[in-house]
């Protein structure tokens, strides 16, 4: 792997399986443990630097730097000297001079991982930049999927919602196209990127005639707080053209599941029943995020100093 990971192109398809292989292995180590912890990254650091709100991302890579034995440092921007005014760079160079190992970061700003990578010496990782990337929840998502189904090669994967805001989507469409799956991207006209038409993808804006060919529906959360304009007539008509309830879930196929990646707004993307419902993997990929994000650290990080 290379030394950051800033956007799911910084992985081929030979990196993206190593790190859920690494997953496996790393929950395999841990299950017979009274402990849930590995000594890999005794006498490292890691920053979780955070300058958006975040509670499932931020917890999950503080828990996963801790079971792997790391020193951790939590930083938000509210109450920080970033409050007072203090550029990214400057306080990039503070936590340089600090020596943090690994830093893992989210911004409202796309692009902001990658300048913060030019800046210090130590491993970046992305934890989401504005409507770019947000690579780990991509990889979380594959290993969910390869847990559940068994294979990601060949996997009909069905995106639906709020493309034109989401940065889980446009990572998993990365990672899932590289990993074999197949991908269909399902939305009004509204909310889907200009270019849409260059990505590795199928898109349909009738969700009821892509749902019994899908294996895998990927519901995406309305992003209301970055929408600046009318995207669809009313939350009740979204619903209806877009949400995915129990009479939508039932012409699923037998073995097909649920994802989102949370937090879910209920009743208007999907519907409490599904989310709810043995097919929905919701909390399963609550819990495969530290694992994976454990993998991460671990292969960017590289084990103890010496």
């Amino acid at each position: 792997m290379r030394k950051h990971l800033l956007e799911v192109a910084d992985l081929d398809r030979a990196d993206a399986t190593l790190v859920l292989d690494t997953t496996a292995q790393i929950e395999q180590a841990l299950a017979g443990r009274e402990v849930k912890k590995l000594p890999t990254l005794r006498g490292r650091t890691v920053v979780n630097l955070f300058f958006e709100d975040s509670t499932r991302t931020r917890i999950s890579f503080e828990l996963a730097a801790k079971r792997l034995s790391a020193d951790v440092i939590n930083f938000s921007a509210k109450g920080s000297s970033v409050s007072k005014g203090e550029s990214l760079k400057d306080t990039a160079l503070t936590l340089e001079a600090m020596g943090a190992d690994g830093i893992v970061v989210r911004h409202s700003a796309s692009g902001a991982p990658h300048r913060l990578a030019q800046w210090v010496q130590g491993s970046v990782v992305n934890a989401g930049d504005g409507t770019h990337e947000h690579p780990t929840q991509a990889l979380l998502d594959a290993y969910t999927i390869r847990q559940r189904l068994g294979r990601l090669d060949g996997v009909r994967v069905a995106v639906v919602g709020d493309v034109l805001h989401s940065r889980v989507a446009r990572s998993n469409v990365g990672l899932l196209t590289t990993l074999g799956a197949e991908v269909t991207l399902v939305a009004p006209p509204t909310l889907l990127p200009v270019g849409v038409e260059t990505w590795p993808v199928t898109v349909s804006y009738d969700l009821d005639a892509v749902l019994p060919k899908a294996d895998v529906v990927m519901m995406l959360r309305v992003q209301a707080e970055r929408m600046n304009a009318s995207f669809f007539p009313s939350a009740r008509e979204y619903s209806r053209r877009y949400g995915l309830d129990g009479r939508r879930m039932a012409v699923l196929p037998d073995d097909a599941i649920v994802m989102h990646p949370g937090p879910m707004n209920r009743g208007m993307e999907i519907a409490a029943e599904v989310a709810d419902s043995p097919r929905s993997t919701i909390v399963a990929q609550v819990g495969n995020g530290v694992s994976v994000r454990m993998a991460v650290l671990y292969l960017l990080l590289g084990g103890a100093p010496e």
